[in-house]
């Protein structure tokens, strides 16, 4: 292996990086040992020069280098073989019988800059790294070899790429894809647009909470907000929900969630309405003084998007947040479930629900705790990476 640029650290910056983060910042360098390309490999070294790791560099990014490895390691083709498949063997041991999930999840799986999600026999990457961008050819041969897929594409189109120095791209890198590739989650068949849905395609990291949240939500009168291509209304439905109401702002997501209900002989359970859903709500509980909501639904299922991106908005985030739990929770039939979730990895588990509370308490409603809920494992969270948890979730019965 050739002798690679050395990053020496400042003094208390390495302990970060021996408890397992990846990401050292410009202000945690205390000097090149010799000129480095932005994307090159380096080793990373103490400020004593005892070795860390190696990792790739990039002096356009904020994240100066991000760590591959605590050997001394080639980043070959081979690498790229042996990391891809140690992360599908987490995902075949914790989601067996799965064809589709993440398969590597970055920072998750030791590949900090890479995403690669599996729809049935297409694969799609997400690449946010400019080391990972250079090796996109040795990525690219890596996943021919693993799954033989019928087409590999790039959906690299995300707005955080600029922060490396890259620009948005996406499109076919391999095979051939005619239109939309049909899927099954947890047995549900569901049309995903690889190369124009959201994200990669779908949301993959809900795949066990659908039948959780199900299994909670199997009768009666079924609320599904931001309800998207129908991930949770149509499990809920399947599960034995009387009749499930979604609500999304799209009216693509809408035409394309009734489709998913016709294709699962799920169509006599399942309605949809393109609203926004603070709205929808608002309108729904605004009573005259001295005037009750009536509760109408046995279930209510909240799965919005991140209400924030940074941390300077979580007080906006925690209103919105409490407004829409406060509009539900009046609309909560006694005994009812409310299954609630926030995908913003700056408002932690304790303060979502504690704003959860703040609203029972306005909307005179006593909760109890029936399930917490994480995201899929096929997105792991690694404690000593706080960044690769985002997603958390509550399930909780009116208990009055």
């Amino acid at each position: 292996m050739d002798i690679l640029p050395t990053v020496l650290l400042k003094p208390g910056a390495a302990d970060r990086v021996v408890a397992g983060h990846p990401w050292i910042y410009a202000g945690s360098l205390l000097r090149l040992s010799a000129p480095a390309a932005d994307g090159a490999l380096v080793q990373i070294k103490d400020h004593r020069q005892r070795f860390l790791g190696v990792g790739f560099y990039n002096s356009k990014s904020k994240i100066h280098v991000r760590v591959l490895d605590p050997a001394r390691v080639a980043v070959d083709v081979s690498f790229f073989i042996d990391r891809v498949r140690a992360a599908l063997a987490v995902r075949q041991k914790h989601l067996p019988g799965a064809s589709s999930f993440r398969v590597v999840n970055a920072e998750s799986d030791f590949l900090s800059g890479l995403i690669i999600d599996k729809y049935a026999g297409v694969l799609v990457l997400q690449i946010s790294s400019l080391g990972m961008e250079q090796r996109k050819p040795m990525i690219v041969q890596a996943l021919q070899s693993i799954f033989a897929p019928g087409a590999i594409v790039e959906r690299s189109d995300a707005a955080f790429r600029k922060f490396e120095g890259l620009p948005e791209t996406n499109g076919l890198l391999s095979g051939t894809l005619s239109g939309p590739e049909r899927i099954e989650i947890n047995g549900l068949k569901f049309d995903v647009d690889i190369l124009g849905g959201h994200k990669t395609g779908l949301y993959l990291d809900q795949q066990r909470n659908y039948q959780l949240v199900a299994g909670l939500a199997d009768h009666g009168q079924v609320l599904d907000c931001f309800s998207f291509l129908g991930g949770f209304g149509l499990h809920c439905a399947r599960a034995g929900a009387g009749h499930v109401h979604g609500l999304d702002q799209s009216a693509e997501a809408c035409a394309a969630a009734t489709r998913h209900a016709e294709l699962n002989g799920l169509a006599a359970q399942w309605s949809v309405e393109t609203a926004n859903v603070f709205d929808w709500l608002k309108a729904r509980t605004a009573v005259a003084p001295h005037e009750k909501v009536v509760p109408v639904f046995d279930a209510i299922i909240l799965d919005p998007p991140s209400f924030t991106r940074t941390r300077a908005a979580v007080s906006d985030a925690l209103r919105g947040y409490k407004e829409i739990h406060l509009r539900a929770l009046k609309l909560l039939k006694p005994g009812g479930t409310l299954a609630t979730f926030c995908c913003s990895h700056h408002v932690g588990a304790a303060l979502f629900e504690s704003v959860i509370l703040e609203a029972a308490f306005d909307a005179r409603r006593v909760l109890r705790r029936v399930a917490t809920l994480a995201q899929s494992p096929d997105h792991p969270i690694l404690p000593s990476v706080p960044e690769t948890e985002y997603l958390k979730g509550f399930a909780f019965e009116a208990a009055r």
